[in-house]
C-alpha cells in the first residue's frame, strides 16, 4: 500500500488537464483550492497506515490474499460492510469535509456483480477483465473517481432524444481493438484526486439507447480527457493566505465537469459495451452502496459538527441554558438515526452471485432519504447555537491588523478566560460546515448525492412489497386465512 507521501508523488505526476478560473492549473497537488481535498483523499492513506486504524482501514483481498486498503476492496460478508460504514465515519471524523474515495469504492462492488451476472448469462468476458483491472487497483493501491452522472440535458427526453445526443456519455466508433466515447461527467467527486476513471451509465437504458451503455475504466490523465474544476461557497479564501476565515485550512472535497473528447478506451478496460439491458442494475446497486456510505460519512462530519457547537456554547458562556443542551441532544439523535440505517442496511446485506455482499436495498434508500433531511436540521441547529457572529465578523486579516485588531479582541471576546481567536475559529469551522466549501460535502451532497430525494422515495417504493403488507392486513382482518 502507498503511504502519504508516495500518493501525493503519483498524483505529481498524471498529466492532467484541468482548468479552474479559466486558466490551466500547472501544479493542482500544491493549488492553495485544490490542495485540502487532496489532503482529504491522503487521510486514507495516513490512516491505514495506522495499527490504531488497521483493521477498519485495511483488508485480505478475495482476489490477492494480499493486504489493501479497505478502499479498493470487494466485500465478502457482512462484517465488511459494516466495517465500511464505520471506516467513513471515522474518516468523516477526520477530515470534516468530503473524503471521496466513496465512489470508486462503491463502484468497484457494483461492477463486479453485475459483470458477473452478464458474463453468465451471455458469454461475455467482462467479469474477468474486471477483477484483471481491480487487482491493478489493489496492487497499487490507487485512487479511483467512480463516475456515473451525465449532464442528462432535457429531463424529459431519453439519452438517444436529446438534441444533443452528447449529453450522455456515449460509445461513439467501435473499433476492433475498442472503442471511442464521447461526452461528459459531471460532478465528479475527487476527480482531481484520483489516478483513474471508472466510468458508468446513469440511468436504466433501452434498446434505442444500447450506445449509452458503457462501463470502462482509463487512467484519469488519459488523452482526450480533461477538468473543469468546479466552485464552492467561499472557495477564495484560501487564497488569502490565513487560515480562520477558511474555517478547515487543512482539509476539503471537490468536484469537477469531467469531459470525454473522442476518448479511445482499449478492450480490456470495457467492461459493458451495449447490454443496455444491464444497465439498470449497475446503476441501482452502485446507488444502494452510496446511499449506505452516507450512512457513515455525513454521520463522521456531523460528529465535528455538533462538537463545534456544544465548545461555541461554551465559549459564549451560553453551555448550561437548557435549550441549548436540548438542541446539541437533537443534533446527537438525528445524527445517531443516520448511523443506525447505515449499520442496518449493512447488516441486512447477503451475498450476490459473483459472492460479492451487497447491502439490503430497501434500507440503504431509506438511509439516504434520511440523510436529504437530517444534516439540514443538524446545521441549522449549529448555526441557531452560534449565533449570528458566524457570518458578520470581521475578516482575519482585520483581527491581525494592528489598530483594527485590539478592538475586535475587544468587543467579540465571550467567556473571559478563551481567547477571542478560538471562538473565531469555531465559528469559522461551523460556517464552513454549514454554509463553506465544506458544506458541499455535507448539506448540499446530503441531498442531490447518489441520487435526489425523489430516486430514494422510487427505490422505497419498488421495494416495499406492498402486496405482502396488504396480505398480512387481510389474514389480521380475517378476510383471509393464513
Amino acid at each position: 500500500m502507498m503511504n502519504v507521501e508516495e500518493y501525493l508523488d503519483s498524483l505529481k505526476q498524471l498529466k492532467w488537464k484541468i482548468y479552474l478560473f479559466g486558466e490551466m492549473v500547472d501544479n493542482p497537488v500544491d493549488h492553495p483550492i485544490i490542495r485540502p481535498s487532496i489532503n482529504s483523499v491522503a487521510k486514507s492513506y495516513e490512516l491505514a497506515a495506522d495499527p490504531q486504524y488497521e483493521d477498519l482501514m485495511t483488508a485480505q483481498s478475495n482476489l490477492t490474499g494480499n493486504k489493501i486498503n479497505r478502499f479498493t476492496h470487494l466485500h465478502q460478508s457482512t462484517n465488511d460492510l459494516v466495517k465500511k460504514v464505520k471506516m467513513l465515519r471515522l474518516m468523516g471524523q477526520k477530515t470534516a469535509a468530503c473524503f471521496q474515495r466513496c465512489v470508486g469504492f462503491d463502484a468497484f462492488n457494483a461492477v463486479d456483480s453485475v459483470t458477473f451476472e452478464m458474463d453468465r448469462e451471455l458469454g461475455t468476458t467482462y467479469h474477468q477483465r474486471f477483477q484483471n483491472y481491480l487487482r491493478e487497483v489493489q496492487g497499487k493501491d490507487l485512487v479511483v473517481d467512480g463516475a456515473m452522472t451525465d449532464p442528462k440535458g432535457d429531463r424529459s427526453k431519453r439519452p438517444s432524444q436529446q438534441a444533443d445526443p452528447d449529453l450522455f456519455l456515449r460509445i461513439v466508433e467501435r473499433r476492433t481493438d475498442g472503442i471511442v466515447v464521447r461526452g461528459a461527467k459531471a460532478h465528479q467527486t475527487g476527480a482531481v484526486a484520483s489516478h483513474e476513471i471508472l466510468a458508468m451509465p446513469t440511468i436504466a437504458l433501452g434498446e434505442e439507447d444500447r450506445d449509452y451503455a458503457v462501463c470502462f475504466a482509463l487512467p484519469s490523465d488519459t488523452e482526450g480527457i480533461f477538468y473543469i474544476y468546479g466552485r464552492q461557497s467561499c472557495d477564495t479564501r484560501k487564497l488569502e493566505g490565513g487560515d480562520i476565515d477558511v474555517g478547515n485550512c487543512r482539509y476539503g472535497g471537490q468536484e469537477a465537469l469531467v469531459i470525454f473528447e473522442d476518448v479511445f478506451v482499449p478492450e480490456e478496460r470495457i467492461f459493458m459495451c451495449g447490454e443496455h439491458q444491464y444497465a439498470g442494475a449497475l446503476v441501482e446497486r452502485f446507488a444502494g452502496y452510496h446511499r449506505q456510505s452516507y450512512g457513515g460519512c455525513k454521520v463522521g462530519v456531523g460528529d465535528v459538527l455538533i462538537g463545534a457547537a456544544a465548545q461555541v456554547a461554551e465559549y459564549n458562556g451560553a453551555e448550561r441554558a437548557s435549550h441549548i443542551r436540548d438542541k446539541i441532544i437533537e443534533m446527537v439523535h438525528l445524527n445517531e438515526t443516520l448511523y443506525s440505517c447505515g449499520i442496518a442496511c449493512s447488516c441486512q446485506g447477503a451475498a450476490t452471485a459473483s459472492g460479492t455482499y451487497l447491502i439490503d436495498l430497501l434500507l440503504a434508500n431509506v438511509c439516504k432519504q434520511n440523510v436529504t433531511r437530517f444534516p439540514y436540521e443538524i446545521a441549522r441547529l449549529a448555526e441557531d447555537i452560534a449565533g449570528g457572529l458566524m457570518v458578520t465578523m470581521p475578516s482575519e486579516k482585520d483581527f491581525r491588523h494592528p489598530k483594527l485588531g485590539p478592538y475586535i479582541d475587544k468587543y467579540l471576546k465571550g467567556v473571559e478566560n478563551v481567547p477571542t481567536e478560538y471562538r473565531m475559529r469555531m465559528m469559522r469551522l461551523i460556517e464552513n460546515i454549514t454554509l463553506g466549501t465544506a458544506a458541499v460535502g455535507y448539506r448540499t451532497e446530503s441531498m442531490h448525492g447518489a441520487g435526489s430525494p425523489q430516486a430514494q422515495r422510487i427505490m422505497i417504493s419498488r421495494q416495499a412489497n406492498l402486496d405482502y403488507k396488504k396480505k398480512l392486513a387481510r389474514i389480521i382482518a380475517s378476510i383471509e386465512k393464513e
